[in-house]
């Protein structure tokens, strides 16, 4: 069983879509590397095709939790203020939404469906954007999934839990994410590709050099590498 798709399978899924939209939906989320949630919220005055480059927003929601005596602010497990030490039976939860931006890179290919896209009328007005896809979350969900039954693609194991998912949006970002690793695992390669995934840690960004498998295959084979080299035995 796989844990991610390769290219060549991504090349089948995008094949298998059946209208332009749902090519152009693979493609971003492939190529940009993108969650969906940026992908629905492209719209018209993010592209800049003159330098080939793509506005991403990231919209995420924290909750804040403050005391209701002082308003400092609380962690979860706090029973009694850190400020004014007044016992806390209900924290008082605050939403706060977190925006952030980045610039994106597109190849020539993706840009070129971009403007044809466009063209064909492609670009629906909503909430007084012009976005790109005018479909929510589920849909676009439905969208991947179809194709990948089309393309006869398997199921892929989730490495931390063991079990088995149908091919989604985010295995597209997964996809992106590894191929990256694999040609280049390098310090700085891994650090350009935090910054372009949107990762606010390292720690995140890791995970797929361990998904790749490459790093693991490599120091295994360096122990028997290295045995043979020195003339070592293994003796039962």
């Amino acid at each position: 069983m796989k844990a991610y798709l390769e290219p060549g399978e991504v090349d089948l899924l995008e094949g298998a879509a059946l209208f332009l939209r749902d090519k152009l939906l693979v493609r971003l989320l492939w190529r940009l590397g993108c969650r969906i949630s940026e992908a629905l919220g492209i719209s018209l005055d993010n592209i800049d095709f003159n330098q080939a480059m793509v506005t991403i927003e990231h919209l995420k929601a924290r909750i804040k939790l403050s005391c209701p005596h002082c308003d400092a602010k609380l962690g979860k497990m706090h029973k009694y203020c850190p400020a004014c030490g007044m016992k806390v039976d209900k924290a008082v939860a605050r939403e706060k939404e977190h925006r952030r931006f980045r610039s994106l890179p597109v190849d020539r290919d993706t840009l070129a469906m971009l403007q044809d896209y466009i063209k064909r009328g492609g670009v629906l007005s909503k909430t007084g954007k012009r976005l790109l896809f005018s479909i929510n979350r589920q849909r676009a969900w439905q969208i991947i999934r179809a194709c990948a039954d089309r393309a006869g693609l398997p199921g892929l194991v989730n490495t931390e839990s063991g079990k088995e998912h149908h091919v989604s949006p985010h295995r597209l970002r997964d996809a992106f994410a590894v191929h990256a690793v694999k040609l280049d695992d390098s310090g700085d390669g891994l650090r350009m590709l935090q910054e372009h995934l949107g990762h606010q840690g390292i720690s995140t960004t890791m995970k797929y050099r361990k998904v790749s498998g490459e790093e693991h295959k490599e120091w295994y084979e360096k122990l028997w590498q290295g045995g043979k080299q020195h003339g070592q035995i293994c003796q039962p």
